[in-house]
């Protein structure tokens, strides 16, 4: 079973090293970096760790890298692949615990959760309105959809490569959105999906949307949310 992790990066040149570091290497079999048109050193330093490496030719969002990602791992054959943020906002060592659920055929999507108290997601620097609306819209998609996460939001996920054959992610938003698309087109496919609880690790060089950036993704978020539960109670 080949298993590839996939980051998708901007402006990663702080935080990549050890993000890299800490990936357990004996279980994965490449390691995809797509640079979103960085105006740091992230590919220089993708390259010096061996990565394979693409860079965007100009800044195309965050759905956009993520959905070059899904595309490369997939040409290169992989049954499962992880997605991390290289910002080091979420432990790389967790990733197993992704792996192993999904190749023991648990579940066939892993995210990873940061939500498990309102004192712990705060004590790790998660800005308070960031912890409401996650709850806020969290609860909002789980009673649209009837399932029941604790986060619906999180940068550390891994798919089982069907799931990705099965759902049309290539047409899906280059933006913030993207993340709350691919899960709902999961949701109606019926995939199992299961969650690891991650630690919060806010900091000075993990990435960050601002409010107004945050904002519109709730937005977007919600009315999804609305059209998926529209779509599914008038069937």
């Amino acid at each position: 079973m080949k298993i590839v992790v996939v980051l998708p990066a901007y402006n990663a040149a702080k935080t990549l090293e050890k993000t890299i570091k800490d990936i357990p290497k004996s279980l994965i079999d490449d390691i995809i970096l797509v640079d979103d048109f960085s105006n740091d050193e992230t590919c220089k330093i993708a390259k010096s760790l061996g990565l394979i490496v693409v860079r965007h030719s100009e800044n195309k969002g965050y759905g956009a890298n993520q959905k070059t990602c899904y595309k490369l791992a997939l040409e290169r054959g992989a049954d499962i692949v992880a997605m991390i943020h290289p910002d080091y906002q979420y432990d790389p060592k967790l990733l197993k615990h992704f792996i192993d659920f999904i190749k023991d055929d648990y579940f066939d999507v892993m995210l990873g959760s940061r939500i498990r108290s309102r004192k712990e997601a705060l004590a790790g620097g998660m800005p308070i309105y960031k912890y409401y609306s996650n709850r806020f819209l969290t609860l909002f998609e789980n009673l649209a959809t009837g399932y029941n996460l604790s986060e619906w939001h999180t940068g550390m996920r891994a798919y089982k490569r069907e799931v990705l054959e099965a759902i049309d992610f290539i047409n899906n938003s280059d933006d913030f959105v993207f993340d709350s698309q691919i899960l709902f087109q999961i949701v109606d496919k019926g995939f199992r999906i299961g969650e690891v609880p991650v630690p919060v690790r806010y900091f000075s060089e993990a990435s960050n949307i601002n409010f107004s950036r945050s904002l519109k993704y709730g937005i977007q978020t919600l009315l999804l949310a609305v059209r998926y539960w529209i779509k599914h109670f008038f069937k």
